[in-house]
């Protein structure tokens, strides 16, 4: 058993119990079968009182609790708790000192530096996905990348979106934001925008609304004026072809500074608040330390939990647009007749959490414990160094798309249960909550973060881990979601809006 704080109410199994068996805590012993990862009661637990993990409610109990008792769905209760209210501390955190770290990658014109440097084919629209992808497809056959050491790849990117709606209207502004953020991105050397001619975000309109234009690393094609699929890929694979010698680069040292790193958590497990998500909060300190950029999002998953980020917010306008974030998510979910408390999964569950309070504590642990510098909306550029809240839903594809499109040149994405991703063009590092999912998914995972638990290994050196890996990924080491081909299918655009 571990307990997470003096004042829990609760401890986390650490291996499944049977009845009977010692929890290590006063005496108490399991009155019936508790799952690894779930919880037990270390003192009884009146009805409606509150149940204590991390020293936070995480709910109330549903009825009496004896001490030794499973808790879980069947047991324990959501309930809203008091909103949180901003009280800013504008003095800067304790933080550990910048240590001059530095990664290899890809000076651009901007400033900016990306961690790889990629072809990419975008679709603004769907009717132009099939061609989006036949060209990206066609390249890598008849082109051969071993000639342009400098190039990473191509990626083609596809969505469902692009038609149908108000052209001024906030899901079309949503979709154009975040496409404009992959084409403009520093992981990008040169991109190749596909439409289909009568679509209502068409090319012209896309470029002008977000001030690109066509040029020696832009390209842009349109289907009907092309005269059809078979032509356009083969025009687009020809402008891809002629841009290779201008995309070409080498990577150089650069300070750590220039890493922009996205901060996700998806099957997550009741271990995911005691190893992967801390230790994940020390590397984002470490690299906030040396003016870097941690964006932590998923805006219904730190419900809840939303005072751990507004007590470090560095002015009142960043406190209150945090607020507003999470006022504008609780009206969105009572308007569909639910609540947040409807986000934990059948998975998270299974592993072991309960609540939407429990599911958002561990969730902002990612964040690490530096001042919250900025708050964004779904696809704005993150420009502060340091912490970056940015809004977007809890669904992990549609949330990373996000942070790419906000410069995120490097997506850290922990789990419990065993997800499986890629963000291309960005590189997503996985890390897993325990040693038992690490192995049973080595494939799939770059980092085992389960030391915690078993004692092998703190947070604080989990965490140190954790940073070196993404500055050996921004350098150029492939994660295992690269190796294996992720990154294209979850692409996926938050676009909200009628349909017509």
């Amino acid at each position: 058993m571990l307990r997470l704080h003096p004042a829990d109410s609760v401890g986390v199994a650490l291996a499944a119990l049977a009845p009977g068996d010692a929890t290590g805590f006063g005496g108490v012993l399991a009155r019936e079968a508790v799952p690894r990862g779930h919880k037990i009661a270390l003192a009884d637990i009146p009805s409606g009182a509150p149940v204590l993990k991390l020293g936070h409610p995480i709910g109330v109990a549903a009825a009496d609790i004896a001490a030794g008792s499973h808790i879980h769905t069947h047991n324990l209760r959501f309930q809203a708790s008091a909103p949180a209210q901003a009280t800013p501390r504008n003095a800067m955190a304790a933080m550990p000192p910048p240590t001059g770290a530095a990664f290899l990658g890809y000076r651009r014109a901007d400033g900016r530096v990306g961690t790889r440097n990629m072809l990419l084919v975008l679709a603004t629209v769907n009717c132009s996905a099939t061609v989006a992808r036949q060209i990206a497809a066609k390249f890598r056959a008849t082109v051969d990348l071993a000639d342009y050491p400098g190039v990473d790849g191509v990626v083609a990117l596809a969505h469902k979106e692009g038609c149908s709606v108000r052209a001024d209207g906030p899901g079309m502004d949503m979709l154009r934001r975040t496409l404009a953020g992959y084409a403009s991105h520093p992981n990008v050397g040169g991109v190749l925008v596909i439409g289909l001619g009568c679509e209502d975000n068409n090319v012209d309109s896309f470029l002008a609304a977000s001030g690109l234009h066509a040029s020696d690393r832009l390209a842009v094609r349109v289907i009907q004026q092309e005269g059809g699929t078979a032509a356009t890929v083969a025009s687009g694979v020809a402008a891809l072809r002629e841009m290779l010698p201008r995309v070409a680069a080498r990577r150089e040292a650069v300070p750590a500074r220039h890493l922009v790193v996205g901060l996700q958590c998806g099957g997550s497990d009741g271990f995911s608040a005691i190893t992967a998500n801390p230790a994940v909060g020390v590397a984002a300190d470490l690299l906030a330390a040396e003016g870097g950029t941690a964006i932590l999002s998923e805006t219904p998953e730190i419900y809840g939990a939303e005072s751990l980020l507004l007590d470090r917010a560095a002015d009142p306008a960043v406190a209150e647009k945090l607020r507003g974030l999470i006022d504008w998510w609780t009206g969105h979910a009572r308007d569909d007749g639910g609540t947040l408390d409807n986000n934990p999964s059948p998975g998270n569950k299974d592993g072991g959490i309960t609540t939407i309070l429990e599911k958002s504590l561990g969730a902002v642990a990612k964040g690490g414990s530096s001042p919250l510098r900025q708050v964004i909306g779904y696809g704005e550029p993150a420009t502060a160094p340091g912490l970056v809240f940015m809004d977007s839903p809890g669904y992990d594809p549609v949330s990373a798309t996000g942070q790419v499109a906000a410069g995120a040149n490097l997506i850290c994405f922990t789990t419990g249960r065993g997800s499986c991703f890629g963000c291309a063009p960005v590189p997503s590092l996985k890390i897993a909550t325990t040693t038992a999912l690490f192995r049973r998914m080595a494939g799939d995972m770059d980092i085992d973060a389960g030391g915690i638990a078993e004692g092998r290994e703190t947070v604080a050196e989990t965490g140190a881990r954790i940073f070196q890996s993404w500055l050996d990924t921004a350098s150029g080491h492939r994660t295992a979601s690269e190796q294996l081909g992720y990154g294209e299918d979850e692409f996926a655009p938050w676009t909200p809006g009628l349909i017509y």
